[in-house]
């Protein structure tokens, strides 16, 4: 009974110095150590509008056709990879049962990658949008010169 318990102690003693002797960091080549990067202040815009705007409507058709744009705050421009448009809209609904009508609002929204907005939201906003609605600009990914990714600050426009 003896040298049984022995051989297994053996054998797990020499299991667990080899998982720790295996666990061993590599050091890292030449001894640097590598630099965080700290993403500058972003910006997004929209014509002359930034963060959050109350505008015309006119002002706001003027702005759907205008490119979204990423700057810092040395007025350096990034790309953007992607964003997100939500557009809130103004309607009503009709209770079936009294007729009565209420008012309600709706939302649409989509993701692109390429600015402006296309062809059909331009079409679509144009034709539609009114006072107290909202069109919000979220999820806005920019890409820096280095091929850095990095979120800019979202957009909200509100028409009055």
């Amino acid at each position: 009974m003896k040298p049984v318990v022995q051989i297994l102690l053996a054998v797990l003693f020499s299991a667990t110095t080899t998982t720790v002797l295996a666990q061993k960091p590599k050091p890292s080549p030449g001894g640097h150590s590598t630099q965080k990067f700290k993403p500058p202040k972003l910006t997004s815009t929209l014509g002359i509008r930034s963060d959050s705007a109350t505008v015309e409507v006119e002002e706001a058709l003027q702005l759907i056709n205008l490119p979204l744009k990423i700057t810092d705050d040395k007025k350096n421009l990034y790309s953007i990879s992607s964003y997100q448009v939500m557009y809130k809209r103004k309607g009503v609904t009709e209770d079936e049962e009294t007729g009565k009508v209420s008012p309600a609002s709706s939302n649409v929204a989509q993701l692109f990658r390429e600015t402006p907005l296309p062809a059909i939201w331009k079409k679509v906003l144009t034709e539609q949008l009114r006072s107290g609605e909202e069109l919000y600009f979220f999820d806005i990914i920019a890409k820096d010169a280095q091929g850095r990714y990095m979120f800019a600050p979202e957009l909200r426009i509100k028409v009055k």
